[in-house]
């Protein structure tokens, strides 16, 4: 008799976000004449740059040759994509080696799959609120999960407790949902923590491109011995307007090893290449070609004039929680403004009251876990006309 994977029963049945999008539906069918201003999802609303979509059409191009069209490419990425990665990183002050690149189609489906690598009986140590991915990808795999306490007493940036003892440890920054950014110094006392304690830091920084302020790292390998402790996930979808396209990367120093059970030294490097090549046919040829141009200097030009758009629009946010005396974070260097639900409310009623009232569409804290109870995350993503729109009516919540 087949046996299904019982840890199923202990990831919530609906995904936050498909949760959201289930009440929006049937607030949209119930009221057709309501114009509802999403602020919700973190999508982007502007479309590939310049140099991008002109790559992609070369690629397509390509494709129809059949002197230049391509076939399966290697599981790892294009070597053009993964030294356009190497250069871009080096431009930032941070040295990585191509083979210490893996292409993918999104930060997402790496932070899951990365589990892959890790054995079952290892503790998982993550911030709450927190990325539900980090979360229900552990609790599918049967992990123990411990949570710290991200709150406004830390301003939502917990650091090491050494009487915790954790193997594998999710941080995110800037983060979401909450828009903090660890400095050079708190990051430092992370990797001390991982190396101590021989565990490993799974970083997300999928929001790098929107930190303005130059003292903050825009990568965890800008901090000593990271590279022995430490595997960055980055994404296209913020950075480039990519969530439709599809393209990310993970980088994996060849430097983190550990000694199985038997005495064999196993490389985490060589593991993911292993496992990628069993399980992933790579991204498409035309998605890289894309993406190669993103990164070049034009193309990162081009998504610095696509993420200043969005943080006007954070900016008009914030600006709003300011004069309503709404105590926030985030806005600056994230794209996501985190703010203490007013009236004294859940987030989950806020929600309902955002939606029915005003016909705006937000993220409830709750969803991001306890701590985020009495919460709300806004995102800068849509357009600017509609972010002042979705604030005039914001405001009218206090009158």
């Amino acid at each position: 008799m087949v046996k299904f994977n019982e840890n199923y029963l202990n990831v919530k049945q609906s995904y936050l976000f498909s949760e959201i999008a289930k009440r929006v539906e049937k607030f949209t069918k119930e009221n057709p004449d309501k114009k509802v201003i999403r602020l919700g999802i973190g999508d982007v609303t502007l479309p590939l740059s310049k140099s991008v979509i002109e790559s992609l059409h070369e690629a397509v191009t390509e494709m129809g040759d059949a002197k230049t069209f391509r076939g399966y490419g290697p599981e790892q990425g294009y070597d053009f994509l993964r030294n356009a990665i190497k250069d871009y990183y080096k431009r930032n002050g941070v040295e990585i080696e191509a083979d210490e690149i893996f292409v993918s189609d999104g930060a997402k489906s790496d932070t899951g799959n990365i589990t892959d690598l890790f054995d079952i009986n290892n503790t998982v140590l993550v911030p709450d609120p927190v990325y539900p991915v980090y979360v229900d990808t552990n609790t599918m795999n049967g992990r123990k999960i411990i949570y710290m306490d991200a709150n406004s007493d830390n301003d939502f940036l917990p650091l090491p407790d050494e009487s915790i003892k954790a193997d594998m440890i999710y941080l995110c920054s800037p983060n979401n949902p909450t828009g903090a950014a660890y400095n050079k110094d708190q990051l430092k006392l992370w990797v001390d923590y991982a190396i101590k304690n021989n565990a490993v830091i799974l970083y997300d920084a999928a929001y790098e491109a929107f930190i303005e302020d130059e003292t903050l790292p825009r990568s965890i390998f800008s901090i000593e011995g990271a590279k022995k402790c430490c595997v960055e996930f980055c994404s296209l979808s913020k950075t480039a307007g990519f969530t439709g396209t599809r393209c990310g990367y993970t980088i994996v120093p060849k430097a983190i090893t550990a000694k199985a059970s038997d005495g064999t030294q196993m490389s985490l490097n060589q593991m993911w290449n292993r496992r990628q090549t069993t399980k992933f046919n790579g991204v498409s040829y035309i998605i890289q070609r894309g993406a190669a141009a993103a990164f070049s200097v034009e193309g990162m030009n081009e998504a610095k004039a696509m993420i200043n758009t969005y943080k006007e629009n954070a900016k008009i946010i914030a600006d709003t929680m300011d004069r309503m005396g709404v105590k926030y974070y985030g806005g600056i260097n994230s794209p996501y403004i985190w703010f203490e639900c007013p009236f004294g409310m859940n987030s989950w009623d806020f929600f309902d009251k955002m939606l029915s009232e005003i016909y705006v569409v937000g993220t409830p804290g709750a969803g991001f876990g306890k701590n985020g109870e009495n919460f709300f995350r806004l995102t800068s993503f849509n357009n600017k006309e509609n972010t002042l729109e979705a604030m005039k009516r914001f405001e009218t919540l206090f009158k």
